[in-house]
């Protein structure tokens, strides 16, 4: 597109690619490098950057909306030339909806030097490898129109997760912290409504390559089945663990207070016995 030439990382490939494969290698060497060493705490600059990200999201969030209201987007299918100058709001804002992928290489970074390692998973590496990527060719071919749906819902999504990130950087914050598990559930709703707005440009196509359309789909497709399965592990797995455990801990109590029981009357037999 010939609206995004001269823009910064946009104009060649290598960039993107170089970061893609150094993060890739921070994944793999950087938990061999810090077996050792005792984790780093980084709340100071947890706050700052979670807040930092939150704030972008807003504002990339507010801006999409706004734009797309602007230029009249058809939800059903919005190719990329005809919103005006709106268009190129829409592209301003999504080249920091692009940017902001590289940044958040730093989750993985934080994760690594706290040894958080367990939350280094495969659909965290996947997820954040390649966004970035994806976001680099949808800038160059794609940069407004139908592109737009997905990033307005993630920008929404991430501020709620960076906020909560942030506050969980406080300790005394953490007890009143209660979205976490509705934050998932939020980026599956998000995934499906997404796969729903861009069958619509499918179905009733217009000036948007379809060939994009077909690869998001895929692509959410992928995040669907990753995400519910990281669900499942983490929510459903654990609730019902507790449960068999609550089970359990009840089961020894009522036990417990039998077998007490029993002999407290064999007790009360034997004085009983020995009166006689």
């Amino acid at each position: 597109d010939p609206r995004v030439k001269g823009w910064p990382l946009l104009e060649n490939y290598s960039p993107t690619f170089i970061f893609s494969v150094l993060y890739l290698l921070i994944v793999w060497i950087g938990p061999k490098y810090m077996r050792n060493k005792q984790p780093f705490s980084c709340r100071g600059i947890l706050v700052i950057y979670n807040l930092g990200l939150t704030l972008l999201s807003l504002y990339m969030f507010y801006e999409l909306m706004t734009g797309v209201w602007e230029g009249g987007y058809n939800f059903f299918c919005q190719d990329t030339h005809s919103g005006g100058e709106a268009d190129m709001k829409i592209i301003r804002v999504l080249w920091w909806y692009y940017f902001s992928k590289l940044i958040e290489f730093m989750d993985t970074f934080f994760f690594i030097l706290r040894k958080n390692n367990h939350q280094i998973t495969v659909l965290h590496v996947y997820h954040h490898a390649t966004m970035l990527n994806i976001w680099w060719f949808v800038m160059n071919w794609v940069p407004c129109g139908h592109s737009y749906f997905g990033a307005t819902l993630n920008s929404f999504i991430h501020v709620l997760m960076y906020s909560y990130y942030g506050l969980s950087a406080v300790p005394a914050m953490r007890p009143y912290l209660w979205w976490k598990k509705y934050i998932t559930q939020g980026q599956l709703i998000q995934f499906v409504l997404t796969i729903f707005q861009t069958s619509c440009g499918v179905v009733w196509p217009c000036a948007f390559p379809q060939g994009w359309l077909y690869f998001q789909i895929s692509y959410m497709i992928s995040l669907i089945i990753l995400f519910t399965n990281f669900y499942i592990q983490t929510y459903n797995k654990k609730a019902s663990s507790r449960r068999k455990e609550y089970q359990n801990g009840s089961t020894a109590t009522v036990n417990g207070y039998t077998n007490s029981f029993s002999s407290l009357e064999n007790n009360v037999k034997q004085r009983k016995q020995r009166k006689d």
